[in-house]
């Protein structure tokens, strides 16, 4: 209950990016701890906060959680990583149970 109340506060929204290693990115993978901390250090810069990060088994290599104000800001992050070459994902965005149930009441039959 907390943790959806500190979200309402800051008006920011939940996204979840997964990605996959580049050929560059795979190359220098021995490097990927210091990319996250710099991905961490640009979305500050972006504005948004990226409240965890996880190395994957599996499709897809690595994952993160990111809160952004909204989806252009969240959208210029991803841009922004991946125009550096290392890796190539997909953002979704991800809504809590509080943030889903007025988006079901617009549900027309």
């Amino acid at each position: 209950r907390r943790y959806m109340k500190h979200e309402k506060e800051n008006n920011m929204s939940t996204y979840l990016v997964l990605v996959n290693f580049t050929e560059q990115g795979i190359r220098n993978v021995k490097d990927t701890v210091k990319r996250t901390e710099a991905y961490r250090a640009m979305a500050k810069k972006c504005g948004c906060t990226v409240k965890d990060s996880y190395w994957l088994m599996g499709q897809y290599d690595m994952a993160a959680i990111v809160e952004a104000p909204n989806d252009e800001t969240m959208t210029s992050l991803a841009l922004s990583a991946a125009s550096l070459g290392n890796v190539q994902g997909q953002t979704l965005r991800a809504f809590t149970a509080d943030e889903i149930g007025p988006i079901l009441n617009k549900m027309v039959s």
